[in-house]
């Protein structure tokens, strides 16, 4: 499978790292370390530009998104899990487990889960399911993976182009430290809203409302 995906990529480009972003986002156990670290590496001796690489790769987990999303919208948690359980699932690699994790997630952090579980292998691509079974608002949901995504691929494309030929230890990597690195980031991205809090405090504080 790593050949065939090498393969597609440096034959076509953008559109290919899209439809593989797509698909690895409805059937989780492609690799999207893998696509995305390879793209980033072939951009340069492609002469491919890495930011529309970036974005044709965030439309890729978009549209994977929206199909998992509209999956869990039309069918419930039961007949989900039924699916994957069933012959259907194995032959999709679909993991119940999996999914009974993303749905458990979902539930205990609602719309946090959709941003950050994003930088969870497998979790990342399965998260949108239950947003669609408990009828999340499908604008936010949107923003939320949108920002999401475009994160995880921005850092995987430019990680790949910076290790060059030894771009392949990144999958590696990302799959051995991943929630580590979820931690790192709920860390740094609370610190940041609390910043952001005490300037809109200090801002309230010095222009404070007027009645005229």
């Amino acid at each position: 499978m790593q050949e065939a995906i090498i393969k597609l990529i440096s034959q076509y480009g953008y559109i290919s790292v899209m439809m593989l972003i797509a698909i690895e986002n409805i059937f989780p156990p492609i690799p999207s370390e893998l696509i995305l670290s390879f793209s980033g590496f072939i951009s340069i001796s492609a002469n491919l530009n890495v930011f529309i690489m970036i974005i044709f790769a965030t439309l890729g987990s978009l549209i994977g998104a929206i199909v998992l999303y509209y999956l869990g919208y039309l069918l419930n948690k039961e007949r989900i899990l039924k699916i994957a359980e069933g012959k259907t699932g194995k032959l999709l690699r679909l993991d119940p487990i999996k999914i009974k994790e993303s749905i458990s997630n979902f539930e205990r952090h609602g719309s946090k889960s959709i941003f950050f579980y994003r930088f969870v292998p497998i979790i990342r691509s399965l998260i949108s399911i239950p947003a669609g079974i408990s009828r999340y608002p499908f604008i936010k949901f949107l923003i939320l993976t949108s920002i999401g995504s475009f994160i995880w691929n921005t850092v995987l494309i430019y990680l790949g182009r910076i290790m060059g030929h030894n771009w392949s230890l990144i999958s590696g990597f990302f799959n051995d430290y991943s929630w580590p690195i979820l931690i790192i980031i709920i860390i740094i991205v609370s610190i940041i809203k609390r910043i952001t809090n005490k300037n809109k405090i200090r801002l309230v504080a010095y222009y404070p409302y007027e009645e005229h």
